[in-house]
């Protein structure tokens, strides 16, 4: 006989996982003591919260569920930022968790009790708010088949976050030899299979594009999620498509591509915009369309009486949400497209794309960006940054200013050099996404944040040193919440939003990362490419420009009509 905490483990190797991102704490020791024994390696950052952004990066960058374990009263609370990010942007987690419970204490309240008996926390209830799907099995047998369900729905459908909550006897009895039910093969188990559209909503939409005179594309992040990049360049140059993506969806076509027009929404490029409202066909690939990639529904930007919509997703339910859609095609976003491009006559194509989407890339520059102001101006620090990302580098953008500066001016030169934290948006999220993204990965990786989303995960710097990867971490300093500090409408009129002034090279040194500070262009030319170069994380402390307006700047003129609403 097996104990089932050993069987647990046996599930994670043979369900391939290469790591787990966690805290030890509670029952989930009950794995963690196998952990060393197996192929599994275990990432402790130093607390949940990062532990959940890495986790869940590593299941947005490898379509394989990033796994988050630890003690269940801090995994849904601290933990939960990276499961919610997860939920809305779509990346596949297994969180793996326990209710702390004492048995046959249980019903008296013992400390840290999260079964959701009176007098403890309901965790089950807290999970059910930000995962797809969450079990709480009460027996060795049901643990493990939970563990192999939670790895089924994770990638399921539209990918998202699962959890599994360990109990009691659930985990420190020993795994029957013989259990009833059976356990099956965790392999034979965990299988999906990939929807694709019915063929007569494919003809429809093939008949659109083909005698459309200005098609373009709006991409999302399920373009990400199904690594449909080939299938979205092949359908876009056999059609003349322009190529616009959500913020999400941004480095899901490479943006210096003759058909890339940029990012569309409030805050998106005014080109981008413009061509998107030019259509006279629209296909919308893995976009749910949120007010902001909408520009919160300009009557003027999308025009469903006007234009054919298209929206291929892999949940119906997304297909027509926000506008009425002709067609849908309801399926894994690669098959919908690899249909599309297999049936399309060869007549298909026009005059207007190439000229339009080459117009439209005029919105990644500025005059601004040539500044050799100091402190530096936003726009040419991104400029700067672009210097030295090419297609073996990830960036990571954060929330807030920064991540609209990115978008704009940030031209990724291939498919997935850019990810950001637009799914609830938490800030924080840049800086362990980027440790995640280097251990996942070979790539060079550029973490872009604020001074105040920085300060928020920065331990996450000592991660990087302890797990042997070198990240570029850039905080883009105005010592204030810099997005909620130009909401005022005058000085001091909205509480909280400055800062001190943090010395971040000291904290870096400390970790023991190597840092620099740059208050000219020239100076953050120079740390860029000696952080780029470095053996050890590297951190630039770059000072911007606070008086640069980002929304004055950055508003598209849809957004500027119907109000400038609040983000």
């Amino acid at each position: 006989m097996t104990e089932t905490g050993k069987r647990l483990v046996e599930e994670l190797d043979e369900q391939g996982v290469e790591y787990v991102f966690g805290y030890p704490g509670g029952r989930a020791i009950e794995i963690l003591d196998h952990v060393p024994d197996a192929d599994v390696e275990m990432v402790r950052p130093r607390d949940e919260r990062e532990a959940s952004v890495m986790a869940e990066m590593h299941g947005r960058l490898t379509g394989n569920p990033g796994v988050l374990a630890g003690q269940g009263p801090w995994i849904g609370s601290l933990g939960a930022i990276g499961q919610m990010e997860g939920k809305l942007a779509s990346s596949p987690m297994v969180v793996i968790t326990e209710a702390s419970e004492r048995g046959d204490y249980s019903t008296l309240a013992p400390y840290q009790q999260a079964r959701g008996d009176y007098g403890g926390l309901d965790l089950p209830s807290a999970l059910d708010a930000y995962t797809k799907e969450n079990w709480f099995p009460r027996s060795p047998t049901e643990t493990v088949r939970s563990l192999q369900l939670a790895f089924k729905h994770a990638t399921a459908g539209r990918p998202g976050p699962t959890a599994l909550i360990l109990d009691g006897d659930a985990v420190t009895e020993e795994m029957p030899e013989d259990p009833i039910p059976p356990v099956w093969d965790g392999h034979d188990q965990v299988q999906n299979w990939e929807a694709r559209p019915a063929q007569e909503d494919v003809q429809t939409a093939i008949t659109a594009l083909s005698e459309a005179d200005r098609p373009v594309i709006i991409a999302g992040n399920g373009v990400h999620a199904a690594d449909a990049y080939d299938q979205l360049e092949t359908v876009a140059e056999a059609t003349d498509a322009v190529v616009t993506t959500s913020y999400l969806g941004k480095s899901t076509f490479p943006e210096t591509h003759e058909l890339a027009a940029g990012v569309i929404g409030s805050f998106g490029h005014e080109g981008a915009n413009q061509v998107v409202s030019e259509a006279d066909v629209l296909l919308v690939v893995g976009c749910r369309m949120n007010p902001m990639d909408t520009n919160w529904q300009s009557p003027e930007f999308i025009r469903p009486d006007e234009q054919t919509i298209i929206h291929a997703d892999i949940d119906t339910r997304n297909a027509g949400w926000v506008y009425p859609a002709d067609v849908a095609l309801i399926g894994d976003a690669a098959h919908s497209l690899d249909d599309i491009a297999a049936n399309l006559p060869e007549s298909a194509g026009n005059d207007w794309a190439r000229d339009r989407a080459a117009a439209a890339q005029e919105s990644f520059c500025a005059p601004v960006c040539e500044s050799d102001a100091s402190p530096i101006k936003p726009q040419r620090a991104i400029k700067e940054i672009e210097t030295v990302v090419d297609s073996d580098t990830i960036v990571t953008a954060d929330s807030g200013n920064n991540r609209f500066w990115l978008l704009n001016y940030l031209q990724t030169p291939e498919t997935g050099t850019y990810y950001g934290s637009g799914g609830v948006g938490a800030m924080g999220w840049a800086t362990p996404a980027a440790v995640s993204a280097a251990i996942t990965t070979e790539k060079d990786i550029i973490a872009v944040a604020g001074d105040g989303g920085f300060t928020m995960t920065m331990t996450s710097v000592e991660t990087a040193v302890e797990n042997g990867v070198a990240p570029t971490f850039v905080v883009l300093n105005d010592t204030s919440l810099g997005m909620v500090r130009q909401m005022q409408h005058e000085e001091g009129d909205i509480a909280g939003v400055e800062f001190h002034d943090t010395d971040f090279v000291k904290a870096a040194e400390a970790f023991g990362a190597e840092a620099t500070q740059a208050v000219t262009p020239a100076e953050l030319a120079a740390a860029l490419e000696d952080g780029t170069n470095a053996d050890v994380p590297f951190v630039i402390d770059v000072r911007i420009d606070r008086d640069e307006e980002m929304v004055e700047s950055l508003q598209s003129s849809f957004y500027k009509e119907v109000g400038g609403l609040h983000e």
